[in-house]
């Protein structure tokens, strides 16, 4: 009785009909056609005193995900403080969800470099 009902009519009326309606046909689309969805994006290479910051970015639904090095200064002490200060970068890139990053204490021109290479990814962004 009432339970095949739910089944049977709420299933497709509630969940199909009344979701896409609503949207006025942008229901059927909303997954591909817009700019939602995952992006990774390639900043370009920076050239600092110490080497290149290179930095991809993934965002999703235009909301920063993850953040990596692709290149970074090393040799030497760079090696060293890449190592720390990359990883607090790539933290620090995801929670503010902007380039708008602090410097690394000890780490100012990578840090430098990261900042502008993260913000030519984001300016990729559709």
């Amino acid at each position: 009785g009432s339970g095949s009902d739910v089944e049977a009519g709420g299933s497709q009326d509630a969940g199909g009909g009344a979701e896409d309606g609503g949207d006025s046909g942008a229901g059927a689309g909303a997954g591909a056609g817009q700019v939602t969805g995952t992006q990774v994006l390639t900043g370009s290479a920076i050239k600092t005193d110490y080497g290149p910051v290179q930095v991809r970015v993934t965002v999703t639904d235009g909301k920063i995900t993850g953040a990596e090095a692709l290149q970074q200064p090393s040799g030497g002490r760079s090696t060293q403080i890449s190592g720390t200060a990359i990883p607090k970068l790539n933290q620090n890139a995801v929670s503010a969800g902007s380039a708008d990053i602090d410097a690394v204490s000890g780490a100012t021109y990578t840090s430098g470099g990261y900042k502008q290479s993260l913000q030519s990814a984001l300016d990729q962004a559709g």
